[in-house]
């Protein structure tokens, strides 16, 4: 069974404060080194099938503890323990020899993930299709650029299904097609039963592909929930790390957990959806709306930036802008200074469903510069079908459709010629 258990992982490096320490302590002298730990009691489960995401910020520790569930790497303290075959795309190339054709990496790439020549020669054309990469396949991988180098190192990993795949940010590397096509691989892996362990920085990658999601920070694991969950305690962290800012967690009687993080420089008061000037929940696809945003400088802020960000039922985010990009943020709010800033829209053309409103005031283009309050979840409203012909998706993109040559007129069952 393709299950994951991690039990008590820790690791530690040696640090000696000298050169000479090394040679110190192997002669018998003492210890020489202090310990700095980058992994501490870190424990998890992954059951089979389960696809779990990894985020943390650079440094967190995620690239280490890969490295120790696929054994290229020792840990200090625990174990994990696994079932079935691993693949893994961690370092960028990593097992490649540059000398080497691509098509000699990908025998040799193949023999570690446990497959035979005989094996490795049957799939080589369909590893070839995947890739994509053409004559290269028979150059040395030293002239192939980085996209190329991923594309053959993923074709090779998941030329046969494995039981747990590992993926340390790999496929932001390359370009979009390839990006597309790799994750439709490893969706289908995923419904095929694949364990899926995914790092990544895009939230939308792993709302979108993983049921679960750890955040890791200097070594240690912060939360362990649903992605969305996740996430938004993410977002706060990111924030706390440019001021001193409070993160609150709370939970609405439904149970839903919403984030709600800054120094509080300025504060939400009020979000509204508008339709025809009045506060509602709930309007037509294609409708004219308008969210207002009402709030107060709780002391001096020298630039203020609101943002929205509209994301559906599943956390995946939709749309977001905010008056930076506008050219439209306000300068200079003295304390007890209100406001209120309307973000309308001709119309919402969003498809039919339940979607959430984010809420962030902030300097600058983005909340790390100085997060004053940053609300996820501010609002939920929902959407119905318009007038337009039916749609699926989180959107409703007005079109036209043209045949050439024109079609028949369609058929109606009372033209008398249709009758018997």
């Amino acid at each position: 069974m393709s299950h994951l258990r991690v039990t008590n992982l820790g690791k530690a490096y040696k640090r000696y404060a000298r050169k000479s320490g090394r040679l110190a302590e192997w002669l018998g002298l003492g210890v020489q080194h202090e310990l700095k730990w980058v992994l501490r009691d870190i424990s998890f489960e992954v059951s089979p099938g389960e696809a779990v995401g990894i985020i943390g910020i650079n440094g967190a520790g995620k690239s280490t503890l890969l490295k120790i569930i696929t054994g290229t790497t020792r840990a200090t303290t625990g174990h994990v323990e696994s079932g079935g075959r691993i693949a893994a795309l961690l370092e960028l190339g990593m097992g490649f020899n540059p000398e080497f054709t691509g098509r000699q990496n990908v025998f040799m790439s193949g023999q570690l993930y446990g497959m035979n020549s005989e094996s490795i020669a049957r799939l080589m054309p369909e590893i070839e299709a995947f890739a994509e990469i053409g004559d290269y396949i028979d150059h040395p991988v030293r002239v192939y650029s980085s996209g190329m180098q991923m594309r053959l190192a993923f074709s090779v990993a998941t030329a046969v299904r494995p039981a747990i795949l590992i993926i340390d940010e790999a496929l932001s590397v390359g370009d979009t097609y390839f990006q597309h096509k790799s994750f439709d691989r490893i969706r289908q892996f995923r419904d095929a039963g694949t364990t899926l362990l995914f790092v990544s920085h895009s939230a939308g990658a792993i709302k979108t592909l993983c049921n679960r999601a750890i955040l890791l920070d200097a070594g240690v694991i912060l939360r362990d929930d649903a992605p969305d969950a996740v996430m938004d305690y993410y977002n706060a962290v990111i924030a706390k790390q440019q001021a001193d800012n409070e993160i609150q967690q709370t939970e609405q009687l439904t149970g839903q957990k919403i984030t709600r993080s800054g120094s509080g420089n300025a504060t939400v008061e009020s979000i509204e959806l508008l339709v025809n000037g009045v506060p509602a929940r709930a309007l037509s696809s294609g409708a004219a709306a308008t969210l207002q945003i009402t709030g107060k400088a709780t002391a001096p802020v020298e630039q203020l930036t609101v943002g929205i960000l509209i994301r559906d039922r599943l956390g995946n985010d939709v749309f977001g802008t905010n008056t930076y990009h506008h050219a439209l943020s306000r300068n200079n709010l003295a304390q007890g200074d209100a406001f209120t800033v309307d973000f309308n829209f001709a119309a919402l053309n969003l498809g039919r469903g339940s979607f959430s409103v984010t809420v962030a005031l902030h300097s600058r283009d983005v909340h790390v510069a100085a997060n004053y309050d940053w609300w996820d979840r501010a609002l939920v409203f929902q959407v119905f079908p318009g007038t337009a012909p039916q749609s699926i998706g989180v959107c409703d993109l007005p079109l036209t459709i043209n045949w050439s040559p024109p079609p028949s007129p369609p058929l109606r069952a009372a033209d008398p010629s249709l009758r018997a």
